[in-house]
């Protein structure tokens, strides 16, 4: 089939008729016509839509090995820097559109499946692994530009060190309870699919060690509406339809689902591994995962970093506050961390290597520090426009407002140093809607979060930093023996 179009893409969601659960309701009809998914969904459509763009078709679609047809750059297995460079330009293209803050767009999950394909030699020859499964399985999806959403995590029961469910109660976190000649059997529940539910499917695999619960060790992939699968989801941040009112959370609200596995059945040619605990824990990392995945991040945060910058800028000019050093030096705060990661970013692709399997691997090390940097800087930045706004970010009249009497007064008395009134409402409730909204919340503890606990992944950073070489030196300047 080769890159899909919004068109499809719409079409073929509607067709699964997954299984979705929204406000204690099970919802009917048409998915893309729902309220709560449907400025999402058709975000997603127009980014599906760039892929046929004549003026950047080149930089997000490649030519298939296997079809000849045009098929989406994200599922490019890079061998060379340049091919880095060219998943660089595809990304960007998709962030823009949406300034950053769709965490989830299509080529986050197939970057994953990606770099899963391009390490699926590590599985070779270990116990209750099928490397081929997954390497057909990749190339399916490719040829067909499958969506993906995702779950690793477990639900949050109790997380101390020495908890372990009871074997004679019905599994909460989700696991291998039966084997059979058509696959294995899933019961129990993961946590934090986003856009659950809105993709063709679900790939779901395992994340940390399973010394006493090597059921819960596993990866696969199933269609989204596979029997036995509910999504549960959380509350809609959708302030309204009105891009006006709402110019962020009306178009890119990503709903994040519980998913609930209800004796699911997974057909072994979809099973890439199970009850593995060595191979659940190893993969991740000895794998393409992290460089690869950690890359497609770095390059969304870049760009969400610059809308943050266009925003603050915009709500400094509309109130004409930039000679105010205090207003200078937050502004540079913004600068600071947008050039560091931008040089973090060129300095992964310049020391990238080609791995064991053949495939270049951007340098882990700067993507490891940037990840350590953004969940701190984010936050922060949101904090800066909060502060620039003051207390405009609060006296934001509705779209409604400006089509009714009292439209004069808002005219005098809102209106901006060089901006209408109307101008500048828009201006700051787009700052509103990305710093002070449930949407905007949301995005700050999403990103506090992407990779995981920020203290584990400093703590990570720390224990795999090649130090000895800088030790040496000073044992050297020291004549320690």
């Amino acid at each position: 089939m080769g890159a899909i179009n919004g068109k499809d893409y719409i079409y073929r969601l509607n067709q699964l008729n997954n299984e979705i659960w929204y406000d204690g309701e099970k919802i009917e009809g048409l998915l893309s016509e729902h309220p709560a998914f449907k400025g999402l969904i058709q975000s997603k459509a127009a980014l599906y839509d760039l892929q046929h763009d004549p003026k950047i078709k080149d930089e997000m679609t490649f030519i298939s090995p296997v079809s000849g047809e045009r098929i989406g750059l994200s599922f490019l297995q890079p061998k060379t820097k340049e091919d880095l460079i060219r998943r660089r330009k595809m990304i960007e293209h998709w962030a823009r559109y949406s300034g950053g803050v769709m965490g989830r767009s299509p080529d986050y999950l197939n970057t994953v499946l990606m770099s899963f394909a391009s390490s699926v030699s590590f599985l070779k020859n270990k116990d209750k692994c099928f490397p081929n499964n997954l390497q057909a399985f990749y190339e399916l999806a490719r040829e067909n530009d499958l969506s993906f959403t995702h779950t690793f995590v477990s639900p949050q029961v109790n997380r101390s060190e020495i908890y372990f469910e009871d074997t004679d109660e019905p599994p909460i976190a989700a696991k291998v309870i039966d084997t059979n000649e058509e696959g294995i059997i899933i019961k129990g529940a993961r946590l934090l699919a986003t856009q659950g539910g809105l993709t063709d499917e679900l790939l779901v695999f395992s994340v940390g060690k399973f010394l006493f619960n090597e059921d819960e060790a596993f990866a696969f992939s199933i269609p989204s509406n596979t029997k036995g699968i509910k999504f549960i989801c959380r509350d809609s941040f959708i302030g309204g339809q009105s891009s006006f009112n709402y110019p962020l959370s009306s178009r890119f609200e990503e709903m994040d689902s519980i998913v609930v596995f209800d004796n699911v059945l997974v057909p072994w040619n979809r099973v890439f591994y199970y009850n593995n605990a060595e191979v659940a824990e190893e993969f991740p990392i000895q794998s393409s995962f992290n460089p690869f995945t950690k890359h497609q991040v770095l390059n969304r945060q870049i760009v969400k970093i610059e809308f943050v910058l266009g925003i603050a800028e915009l709500l400094i000019e509309t109130i004409n506050i930039n000679g105010y050093q205090h207003i200078q030096e937050k502004m540079s705060e913004i600068i600071i961390g947008l050039e560091t990661m931008k040089a973090l970013l060129e300095k992964s692709e310049n020391n990238a290597k080609l791995d064991e399997w053949g495939y270049m691997r951007p340098d882990i090390f700067p993507l490891q520090v940037a990840g350590n940097i953004f969940p701190k800087i984010y936050p922060r930045f949101t904090e800066i426009i909060q502060l620039i706004g003051a207390s405009g970010m609060i006296t934001l009249p509705t779209e409604k407002a400006f089509h009714s009497i009292i439209r004069n007064d808002l005219d005098i008395y809102l209106q901006g140093a060089n901006k209408t009134a109307e101008e500048r409402v828009k201006i700051f409730r787009l700052a509103w809607d990305l710093t002070m909204s449930s949407f905007g919340t949301r995005q700050t503890q999403y990103e506090r979060y992407f990779f995981g606990d920020p203290i584990r992944l400093s703590s990570d950073l720390y224990k795999k930093y090649p130090k000895n070489e800088y030790v040496e030196v000073i044992s050297n300047f020291l004549n320690l023996k």
